[in-house]
């Protein structure tokens, strides 16, 4: 299994920032770069992102981690991808999940109150209708299409990966994903992440491929900043942000370790601390991760 290594840009790249960020990666040979989604920040947006960082890279591969698909309409988001696979074939990276990570902004995305697992259902399956098929006629609950064509797909269909480790998350990745990208949870945790996936593929005649499980590692190379601790808290109560969010280097690879015993073996590297330029952050993780990779 190939073990791959990207990189997630932080709250710290701004649009003033981005251009250089994605020039330092391309120029350093960094397998990918992440984009998430957080729409009240300086972050880039991320579909406007992977344009601009495919327009000016060769190489790098570029995925969203992650952006939220209910409230957005499948076919819109089925030909943007397209365009964007099109303009950059085989570099393209889409990860969704089933709703903003802050609170606050979760209404950003509407769906009927109550419904949003049961829409993000629905959508995945007509993405993934109009990601491989022309003339596409659906009618479901949430969205109806006949006989809709987006327009040239690759030879090869894109994968969709889908974050969340809920074990309806977990089922829905066995149904109707091509990878997994978890994050904010052990290793153990990953290994039963991993195997409730592989059962409901399974259960739904669908086997995804053992190299397409990964995760999200935020990285702090001095101390946790409170705003993640309260993050990780609000979202994992029961663990330790410690046992999730490794302090420096030697500990990042102690716990991809770890979490390739698991069976992950795609990772996110995003950098948390505000003192750190990105120049050396990316200096460090060519010296210290890239060997990891094989």
């Amino acid at each position: 299994m190939k073990v791959r290594i990207g990189v997630g840009l932080g709250a710290a790249i701004g649009p003033a920032e981005f251009g250089g960020a994605i020039d330092l990666l391309e120029k350093a040979g960094i397998d990918s770069v992440w984009l998430s989604e957080v729409v009240t920040s300086a972050q880039v947006d991320p579909f406007v992102g992977m344009a601009h960082a495919l327009s000016r890279t060769e190489h790098l591969k570029v995925g969203t981690g992650v952006v939220v698909l209910p409230g957005r309409h499948p076919a819109l988001v089925a030909k943007q991808l397209v365009s964007l696979a099109g303009l950059a074939p085989r570099r393209v990276l889409p990860a969704f999940g089933l709703q903003a990570a802050r609170p606050y902004e979760r209404d950003l995305f509407p769906v009927p109150r109550g419904r949003r697992a049961a829409v993000f259902d629905e959508a995945l399956q007509l993405l993934r209708l109009l990601l491989r098929a022309d003339n596409v006629s659906f009618e479901g609950e949430f969205f109806t299409v006949e006989t809709l064509t987006i327009g040239p797909k690759p030879a090869k269909p894109l994968d969709i990966w889908l974050g969340g480790f809920a074990p309806a998350g977990l089922r829905r990745a066995g149904r109707y994903a091509d990878g997994w990208l978890a994050s904010f949870i052990t290793p153990q945790e990953a290994l039963h992440g991993r195997l409730a996936i592989e059962t409901a593929a399974a259960e739904a005649g669908r086997e995804i491929e053992e190299d397409h499980y990964g995760i999200s590692i935020a990285l702090a190379t001095d101390d946790i900043p409170a705003e993640l601790i309260a993050l990780s808290r609000g979202r994992r109560p029961e663990v330790d942000p410690a046992d999730l969010i490794p302090r420096g280097w030697s500990q990042m690879r102690t716990l991809i370790s770890r979490y390739v015993d698991a069976g992950l073996t795609k990772f996110v590297v995003r950098p948390v601390d505000a003192g750190l330029t990105f120049e050396s952050f990316v200096e460090d993780f060519v010296t210290h991760l890239q060997p990891l990779q094989g």
